[in-house]
């Protein structure tokens, strides 16, 4: 493995990890409300970055144990997955499944090069 190829595996989940959260961070603005007080619309922003909060920490967390990272962004896309699929509302299939593409797959993509990361932890590190 060239050193390039090294740099690149390493910092790859991590940056796309900061861009999937911030990416995510942006559909809480949605919570927003004209006629609600300032304390009300900020616990709703507070509330709808909850899920930005958790993969912060498992971003912290996985900079140094991967595995976390794998775990945490792993569980999160399911976790999508499962709450579209299951959902009550008269969505068509398709919808949903961009839906999934678009929130469940970065976050698949990066618990993939999580996991790679942490298999190779010993080729990446050694290059350091």
């Amino acid at each position: 493995m060239t050193g390039l190829s090294r740099r690149v595996l390493y910092w790859s989940p991590r940056l796309l990890s900061i861009t999937f959260v911030l990416f995510l961070s942006l559909f809480a603005f949605d919570a927003l409300e004209e006629d609600r007080s300032f304390w009300s619309n900020l616990l709703a922003l507070a509330m709808h970055l909850v899920p930005c909060f958790v993969l912060t920490l498992a971003l912290i967390l996985a900079w140094r144990w991967e595995w976390i990272g794998a775990v945490m962004f792993a569980s999160a896309g399911l976790l999508y997955v499962g709450w579209v699929v299951s959902m009550d509302r008269p969505v068509p299939a398709p919808m949903r499944l961009v839906w999934i593409l678009t929130i469940a797959g970065p976050a698949l993509l990066v618990a993939a090069l999580f996991l790679v990361n942490w298999l190779r932890r010993g080729e990446l590190r050694m290059g350091r």
